[in-house]
């Protein structure tokens, strides 16, 4: 028994890793789309094939029972979700790609759980613990670290403040969405397909008004396929299949493993810098991230009680 749990957690790991890295990918994938495809109208159309995708899922009898019967304040809610979490952090994200280095830019996104973990303080009444400081002073000196001789062109700077624009939007999404969640009448699908469908039409909207409607080549619609459909859809589904197996702990651990993998992924596909210093400043802030979100999960004994994760 003890050693079916072992080969199951095993193979969560790895499924969890192998999603880890598609997600890095879409770094890679979007600063090559971004050289003939605007960001606004990029991050839309990937978000809007996602949602065609999985919307045949939500479809299906119980799907559209729950569907039906939705309030308003349920639609207001998913509304607000879909606008903060893909029209604003995800435009966010694509914008920022355009004018700093994928490294930087996935660097300044991973302080989102510090952000968040500050949020509950000041909005929850959450307490810290000292642990946590340490863990915020640890993410900063990594980035002191990564980005020293902080000497940026302007562009970098007007990239940093769209990255931190996307990072509180970010933050302000995961508050949102433990809201939605919280009131446990309706399913992750559900939430994800309409807040998904709302909020990356908007985004498609807002892009094509602002930046045109783009022509893609073959390789263009390449990108944005892949995108949508192994990235996003795909590789959701996977990750949600793993929290039934691993801990919290440990999809932390995995998830906070990305910031390494786009900076590798980076330096071999896109010609970003990376020597020592950038890498034990990233690795640094990962540790840092880490220490954060360790809050909230269970401590017993001196050891962590892992218990999986819907």
């Amino acid at each position: 028994m003890l050693s079916a749990d072992k080969g199951r957690r095993g193979a969560a790991t790895l499924i969890a890793l192998l999603v880890t890295f598609l997600w890095s990918t879409s770094w890679v994938l979007i600063k090559i789309g971004l050289d003939e495809i605007p960001a606004l109208p990029f991050a839309g159309l990937r978000y809007v094939l996602a949602f065609g995708v999985l919307l045949p899922f939500a479809m299906r009898r119980a799907g559209r029972d729950e569907l039906r019967s939705l309030s308003s304040a349920d639609w207001r809610r998913l509304a607000a979700l879909g606008l903060v979490l893909y029209a604003c952090t995800q435009g966010a994200q694509f914008m920022a790609l355009v004018y700093l280095p994928a490294q930087t830019a996935s660097l300044v996104l991973s302080f989102s759980p510090v952000v968040v973990a500050l949020l509950g303080v000041a909005m929850l009444g959450e307490t810290t613990v000292r642990a946590q400081w340490i863990g915020v002073a640890l993410y900063l000196a990594g980035v002191l670290l990564f980005l020293y001789p902080v000497d940026l062109p302007a562009g970098q700077i007007l990239g940093l403040a769209i990255a931190a624009f996307g990072l509180l939007a970010n933050a302000g999404s995961v508050v949102l969405g433990r809201s939605v969640n919280r009131s446990h009448h309706l399913s992750p699908l559900t939430v994800t397909v309409v807040s998904m469908g709302i909020g990356s039409v908007a985004l498609l909207v807002t892009g094509v008004v602002a930046q045109g409607v783009p022509e893609l080549s073959s390789q263009g619609w390449l990108i944005v396929v892949w995108l949508a459909v192994v990235n996003t859809s795909a590789a959701f589904t996977l990750w949600n299949h793993t929290q039934r197996t691993l801990s919290a702990l440990e999809s932390s651990v995995v998830n906070n493993t990305m910031l390494l993998q786009i900076a590798l992924l980076a330096w071999l596909f896109l010609d970003e810098s990376l020597d020592v210093r950038k890498l034990l400043g990233l690795a640094l802030a990962a540790v840092g991230v880490l220490i954060v979100q360790l809050r909230g999960l269970p401590w017993r004994r001196g050891r962590w009680r892992g218990s999986p994760r819907e």
